[in-house]
């Protein structure tokens, strides 16, 4: 990596440990990890305890049950009761009352406003010194995709961790992109595991080759040798089904998301989250970049959770992708569904390199009101999914304590405003059905609601919204199936589950037209 010192300074360290007899580098690093010590490893009861002592909570409200029958706690699913908070903060006033009137006003005032609340208060902070990241492609091969060959790139991104080698944090990525492509495509990140399409497969001839040398392998044990003697057609190693003679893998019946995506001359990349920061909370003082950089200690109420955590990663996955001559680095959008979906949004609208974003049933934390009562709950997230979030978001939850019972009114900021930081950038909010299996506990209505109160913001920046006129208290959603996709800001609702697989074919229409040169 680049020194990150002055040219000057880095000369006077040399001259002082020349000079000075400093011990070696590597030996103040050993001291300062040893003076760290080991990381703490907390279970989740006690880092929560933790957070909460340090926020002078007491108590806080259980989280709701979605099961609306339950006899405690149950989600509320009735919309006459989901709105107890109905005003939001004003996405067009700053905090003196001022009216947000002008673009220079917005870029200025209002959006460095909400980032710093959404920043203290929901995700998170991220450090200062957060280590650097190297790339390294593992591998590359050609694939073929349904019948279209690729380019397939597996990469390792090690995180520097020479300050606290206790903990080694290494991101898992893949990226895929149309082999005969005749320039730089555009690219679609998603979050998941970060494995190959369709890995070329030995030919039935180098299987055997395989097989007879683990077989000799296999006879040098007494007892292996005697099993095998009972089977003498067995074979360790088998072919997987739905792949052709010559190693490659045959189409799918029906193309799924990647198909859509290559099909239609983008690529991909898979970043896998759980290398960023694992999803569970006793990673924050035990594994992942959250850890790593407070050296396994706790965090201070205002750094980052595991949804900022992951957004970072993805910013870095960016890093890499710039320098990949495949991929028109412009026109990089990010994906994301669920947990992944709220992870997606907070990327977008904190990381302003990403040209788009396609948000997946993401529910409270992502695109759906906190203030709404229906379904999932503040207290929720500050329950057992506290680590998604920065510790000071346990204050919404706080039933008892020095600060007295808040709630989700008290919060500076919502949803809207998340959204609104994406503008004038391409977003897509994409939700299934409950009847298939996305369920009601995600507020669709909530998100739709937040999408029509952040459209002013696309307006003031010159672009079109959602295009709804109503109200976000009165707006009603369309029918599923009937898209609004004419603005830069888009919502659609398919008759699916739990997933954006339905909407891929309308988003990368959508997209298109979005990123045509004079669109932007």
């Amino acid at each position: 990596m680049p020194s990150i010192l002055p040219a000057d300074c880095s000369l006077r360290i040399i001259w002082a440990a020349l000079f000075f007899c400093l011990p070696p580098v590597s030996n103040l690093q050993a001291q300062e990890t040893k003076a760290a010590g080991p990381p703490l490893c907390l279970s989740y009861e006690e880092d929560h305890r933790l957070m909460m002592s340090r926020l002078g909570i007491t108590a806080l409200r259980p989280g709701r049950n979605g099961n609306p029958e339950a006899l405690e706690n149950a989600a509320n699913y009735e919309e006459a009761l989901a709105n107890p908070y109905p005003d939001l903060p004003p996405l067009m006033k700053l905090a003196n009352g001022r009216a947000v009137a002008t673009p220079e006003a917005w870029w200025a005032e209002k959006r460095p406003q909400v980032r710093d609340d959404f920043e203290r208060e929901v995700y998170g902070r991220i450090p200062a010194q957060v280590p650097g990241v190297r790339w390294e492609v593992v591998y590359q091969e050609r694939e073929y995709l349904g019948w279209t060959p690729v380019l397939v790139k597996k990469l390792v991104g090690r995180v520097d961790n020479t300050a606290y080698p206790m903990i080694a944090v290494e991101l898992s990525m893949v990226v895929v992109t149309p082999a005969n492509a005749p320039g730089p495509v555009p690219l679609l990140m998603l979050f998941g595991p970060a494995v190959p399409p369709a890995p070329l497969q030995p030919r039935p001839d180098d299987f055997e080759t395989l097989n007879q040398t683990l077989l000799q392998l296999l006879k040098t044990d007494s007892a292996s040798a005697a099993i095998l003697d009972k089977y003498p057609a067995y074979r360790p190693l088998v072919r997987p089904e739905g792949v052709s003679a010559n190693g490659f893998w045959r189409a799918p019946a029906a193309p799924d998301r990647i198909h859509h995506l290559i099909n239609a001359g983008w690529g991909y990349a898979f970043l896998d989250p759980a290398s960023i920061q694992p999803d569970n909370p006793e990673g924050l003082t035990c594994s992942g970049i959250i850890a790593l950089t407070n050296k396994g200690k706790p965090r201070e109420p205002e750094q980052w959770g595991a949804l900022r955590a992951w957004a970072w990663g993805a910013a870095r996955g960016l890093d890499y992708l710039e320098t990949d001559p495949q991929v028109d680095a412009s026109r990089v959008g990010i994906e994301g569904v669920s947990r992944y979906g709220k992870a997606a949004l907070v990327t977008l609208a904190f990381e302003e390199r990403f040209a788009l974003g396609l948000i997946g049933s993401s529910g409270k934390g992502g695109t759906t009101l906190h203030r709404r009562n229906y379904g999932e709950a503040v207290e929720n997230l500050t329950g057992g999914e506290y680590y998604w979030m920065a510790g000071n978001y346990l204050k919404y939850g706080a039933e008892t304590g020095s600060l007295g019972s808040m709630n989700a009114s008290a919060l500076p900021v919502d949803s809207h405003e998340l959204i609104a930081l994406c503008a004038p950038r391409p977003l897509f909010i994409s939700y299934g059905v409950p009847e298939a299996g996305d369920a009601h506990w995600l507020d669709h209505q909530g998100s739709f609601m937040a999408a029509v109160a952040a459209s002013p913001a696309y307006e003031l920046l010159g672009v079109p919204g959602l295009g709804v006129s109503a109200d976000y208290r009165e707006a009603q959603m369309p029918p599923v199936g009937e898209g609004l996709l004419r603005g830069k800001l888009a919502w659609r609702q398919h008759a699916g589950g739990h997933t954006d697989a339905p909407n891929m074919p309308y988003f990368i229409e959508w997209a298109n037209d979005q990123l045509l040169p004079g669109q932007e």
